[in-house]
C-alpha cells in the first residue's frame, strides 16, 4: 500500500473531525453557557496523525449583565439540574422562561429542579416579580417558592457527555449522582457567555481547511505518480 496515500488519507480524516468540531464551536459562540470542544492528537501505527479524542473545556465564560430577571448565571463550577424527557440533564445556560404551566423552564422546555421538593418543577406567578437569591432561592412577594438545584459533577470531563447546545448528561446514569454545590453563586439578571474564543477558533478553522486542501493535493499527486509508474513499467523495452 502506498505510504504517501495512506498518510494523506489519515491526515484528511483527522482534519475532517477537526473541521466539524471547530465549526460547531463557531456555530455556538452565541449560545449562553456553551462549553467549547478541543482536540487531543496522537500518532498511531506508521506515525499516522489522528484525533485521539475530543474533550470539553469547562472553564467559565464571561458573565454578561442583561437586567432580565429570568436570566441567571452561575459563578463557580456548578450546573443547573434540569428535568428532561430522558432524565436529569445539566447545563450552564441560564436564559430561562415561564412555561404555559407557570413553571420555570429552559428554551428546550426542560424544567428547573426544586431541591426543596424532590426535584419537582418550580411554579411561579407570571404576574409577579421574581427574585432569585445567590443561593438559588426563588421568591415572590417575600415567600420562598423553591430553590434551584445546583449540582457539581465529579470530574465533569470524565462523567459528563455533551448533548445538543449547552446541555450535558451523565455518561453513567447508574453511577454516583452529582453532589449538591453550595459554593457556586447564582447571579440573577446575568448570563454566562460561551467560552469560545471566536478569533482563535476562526483562525484554527481556516488553518485546518488549508491543511485539508494540502492533503487532497498530496493524494492527487501520489495518484498521478502511481499512474505514471504503472505506465512506465508497462512499456515494452
Amino acid at each position: 500500500m502506498d505510504q504517501l496515500l495512506v498518510t494523506a488519507a489519515s491526515g484528511m480524516k483527522s482534519r475532517m473531525d477537526s473541521l466539524d468540531m471547530h465549526a460547531n464551536n463557531m456555530a455556538n459562540s452565541g449560545t449562553p453557557g456553551f462549553k467549547t470542544d478541543r482536540e487531543f492528537y496522537n500518532l498511531y501505527d506508521q506515525s499516522l496523525p489522528m484525533v485521539e479524542r475530543q474533550y470539553t473545556d469547562f472553564s467559565q465564560g464571561g458573565l454578561l449583565s442583561t437586567g432580565n430577571p429570568l436570566d441567571v448565571a452561575l459563578n463557580g463550577k456548578g450546573f443547573f439540574a434540569l428535568n428532561a424527557p430522558s432524565g436529569i440533564v445539566y447545563t450552564r445556560s441560564g436564559n430561562f422562561r415561564i412555561s404555559t404551566s407557570n413553571q420555570l423552564e429552559t428554551k428546550e422546555g426542560y424544567t428547573l429542579r426544586n431541591v426543596l421538593d424532590s426535584g419537582k418543577p418550580i411554579i411561579v406567578d407570571p404576574m409577579q416579580k421574581i427574585d432569585i437569591g445567590k443561593d438559588g432561592m426563588v421568591r415572590q412577594g417575600g415567600q420562598d417558592l423553591g430553590q434551584l438545584e445546583i449540582a457539581q459533577p465529579a470530574a465533569p470531563s470524565d462523567t459528563l457527555t455533551k448533548l445538543a447546545g449547552a446541555n450535558f448528561a451523565l455518561i453513567d446514569k447508574n453511577g454516583a449522582a452529582p453532589q449538591a454545590d453550595v459554593t457556586t453563586e447564582v447571579m440573577q439578571g446575568q448570563i454566562e457567555q460561551a467560552n469560545v474564543a471566536v478569533t482563535e477558533s476562526a483562525g484554527k478553522l481556516v488553518g485546518v481547511m488549508r491543511q485539508f486542501e494540502m492533503m487532497q493535493k498530496a493524494i492527487m499527486l501520489g495518484t498521478e505518480m502511481n499512474k505514471q509508474m504503472i505506465t512506465e513499467v508497462a512499456k515494452p523495452n
